[in-house]
């Protein structure tokens, strides 16, 4: 493959994975964190690090309005439960594992 077919089909990818969850609005971040140890803020943080060391810096966000499908106080208001006793204690136990990015 080369690498413009490659860099295309890695684009193809994410724009899959970015619309799969937002179709996934029943999925808390907490519980994405607690078992893959990233969650859509960070795709949206990767995908602000990525566009800002390609010259075309798309904030966070902006980053984080492409990721949701909508502003992120909105997603939150209408999708973000209240985490549980158990999820907290679950993220608490499974931090080591969390996905590191630029803050």
């Amino acid at each position: 493959m080369s690498p413009d077919a490659q860099t295309r089909a890695e684009a193809a990818a994410f724009r899959a994975l970015v619309a799969h969850l937002q179709a996934r609005t029943d999925v808390q971040n907490i519980d994405l964190m607690n078992l893959a140890g990233f969650c859509r803020n960070c795709l949206a943080k990767w995908l602000a690090a990525a566009s800002a060391a390609e010259g075309a810096p798309l904030g966070d966000d902006a980053a984080r309005t492409q990721v949701y499908g909508m502003p992120y106080a909105d997603w939150k208001a209408l999708h973000q439960a209240k985490a549980t006793p158990e999820q907290l204690a679950r993220f608490a136990e499974t931090e080591p594992l969390h996905a590191r990015h630029p803050r």
